[in-house]
């Protein structure tokens, strides 16, 4: 209990400065903060709008980097994995980030932020310590804010505040915060793909008219209008064949043989789709994204060439300013680390998952334990599931230790001279 309060009495919320810190003890006394009618800590994308393909692009590759894990991990001196550390902020890391969000949410806030504003600033909330007077705090929540304005020490972050559930602005120092740029920036902000977006939203235009009922037609009629009443002539004509139109089950109307009819945006609807498509594959081949990788029937190769061009920088962008910002240089001197993992046989089939780990289990790179999981089966009790052996060569038998002894030179033979 005195652990407890003593944590209690040292935390630190970024939200609360050392003047308002009896406003955490109002906090759960019938004050339950603003309501709404949807998640207002969900990230707002600029790109909004259902239809577009570039919401799609977004989705499946914040997925795909959700889906990797990060861990607060113990490395050896040539930095390979030893093993996970038991801390706060391996707890955001794996399994809550704050209130609202899993580290699965967390993750794919973090990318979608990222692709939506180009860079973003993931805050500690609270922490056992005050990241502005020592270094040597834990973190035990963190959100995603976006940055609304520079300074050359700070940032200036909006981020959803729990206590309250409002957005709130606030100044926050820049060697206490994750500051994650977009690696395929240059790409989700080019002309390309801003081409792109004007040609969807031009499309949709198109359509909202469409489905209005109006038809944008011309009608060439065979005299000259330059009386009025060649000019009420040409109105009543205009009616008459609305009527027809509106009468008619399936939109049919009938002209006279010398009128010519010609609808304006047929043309430049068919148009403007030959340039959605162009533009669309030219933006896939700059995020390393194809059509297979957005429907799911991508081959391994496919996949692997996503995975290092698209997701892997993402993840290293994420993984690496958090090591630089949320461990001291004295824990990374003492083998701490953030390391990434993600799953190789996510979407392949039992056959093409056992072709890859046959050859893996002959060569005795990994045990049958940690195969198992890779095809959804849990560890096995069995001793011999955690050894690295190799089942298709024969195994040396046990030791038999009532075998004879081998007689050495001068020994005697059954003990007579």
């Amino acid at each position: 209990m005195g652990r407890l309060k003593d944590a209690l009495a040292h935390a630190w919320n970024v939200f609360i400065n050392d003047e308002t810190q009896t406003a955490r003890k109002a906090w759960g006394s019938g004050n339950e903060g603003v309501g709404y009618g949807v998640r207002p800590d969900r990230v707002r994308m600029r790109v909004s709008n259902e239809r577009s393909i570039i919401a799609s692009i977004y989705n499946r590759i914040g997925i795909d980097v959700a889906q990797a894990t990060l861990d607060h991990v113990r490395v050896d001196e040539n930095g390979r994995y030893v093993g996970d550390i038991q801390s706060e902020l391996n707890n955001c890391l794996t399994v809550e980030a704050n209130l609202d969000q899993a580290a699965t949410a967390f993750r794919q806030d973090i990318a979608m932020t990222m692709f939506d504003q180009g860079v973003l600033a993931v805050v500690p909330v609270t922490t056992t310590l005050n990241p502005e007077l020592t270094g040597s705090y834990d973190i035990r929540t963190m959100r995603v804010g976006r940055i609304r304005e520079w300074k050359p020490l700070k940032v200036k972050v909006e981020l959803y505040d729990e206590r309250d559930g409002k957005k709130k602005e606030l100044y926050v120092d820049k060697e206490n915060v994750a500051i994650i740029e977009n690696p395929l920036y240059t790409v989700m902000n080019d002309s390309t793909l801003q081409r792109l977006i004007r040609k969807l939203n031009q499309l949709d235009a198109i359509d909202e008219q469409i489905s209005s009922g109006k038809l944008d037609l011309i009608i060439q009629l065979p005299y000259v209008i330059k009386t009025e009443a060649k000019r009420n002539q040409a109105n009543e004509r205009r009616r008459d064949i609305e009527m027809q139109l509106s009468g008619s089950k399936y939109g049919i109307a009938y002209t006279d043989g010398t009128e010519k009819v010609t609808q304006l945006n047929r043309p430049a609807e068919n148009n403007l789709m030959a340039q959605v498509e162009y533009l669309t594959k030219m933006l896939y081949g700059q995020l390393g994204v194809t059509e297979e990788v957005l429907n799911g029937t991508a081959d391994d190769q496919v996949m692997q060439n996503y995975h290092a061009r698209t997701v892997r920088p993402i993840l290293i962008a994420i993984s690496e300013e958090f090591k630089r910002k949320f461990l001291t240089r004295t824990a990374r001197t003492q083998g701490q680390s953030i390391m990434f993992w993600r799953d190789p046989f996510i979407g392949l089939s039992l056959k093409e998952i056992g072709a890859i780990i046959d050859p893996l289990m002959r060569n005795t790179v990994v045990t049958a334990n940690e195969v198992r999981p890779w095809i959804g089966m849990k560890p096995s009790s069995d001793p011999e599931a955690d050894k690295l052996v190799n089942k298709n060569m024969p195994q040396d038998p046990p030791a038999d230790p009532t075998a004879d002894v081998p007689q050495q030179e001068g020994d005697l033979q059954n003990g007579s001279v």
